[in-house]
């Protein structure tokens, strides 16, 4: 009965870890690539990478071992570290465009006024 509520335990603890990395691996994908630069947080391949290789081997390897608690370690610096100075940046360090339809490549066109 013990044995299994603590392998009850480390699957749920395990899933837990699984979801962490995996959604700290789609924010870092949903931020711009100037954005890192600009908060001067190494490059947005980097932690791609990282943070993909954390999510792989928490798939791969149970939590008792020795990867998993680095690839956990790598998660909490991006979401702790990284994640809150992209997104202190003006826009939240995303991708999304927010301007005016009358908005051309070099700015506003205002009809040559």
């Amino acid at each position: 009965m013990l044995m299994q509520g603590f392998a009850d335990f480390m699957w749920l603890l395990s899933m837990a870890l699984i979801l962490f990395s995996g959604f700290a691996l789609i924010d870092a994908a949903t931020r711009r690539e100037d954005a890192y630069r600009a908060a001067d947080k190494k490059t947005k391949p980097f932690w791609l990478i990282i943070l993909g290789l954390a999510f792989v081997v928490n798939l791969i390897f149970n939590i008792l071992s020795f990867l998993p608690i680095i690839g956990l370690i790598a998660t909490i610096v991006y979401m702790v570290d990284v994640r809150p100075a992209l997104r202190g940046l003006p826009g939240g360090g995303r991708s999304t465009r927010r301007g005016s339809s009358s908005d051309g490549p070099y700015g506003p066109y205002n009809g040559g006024r």
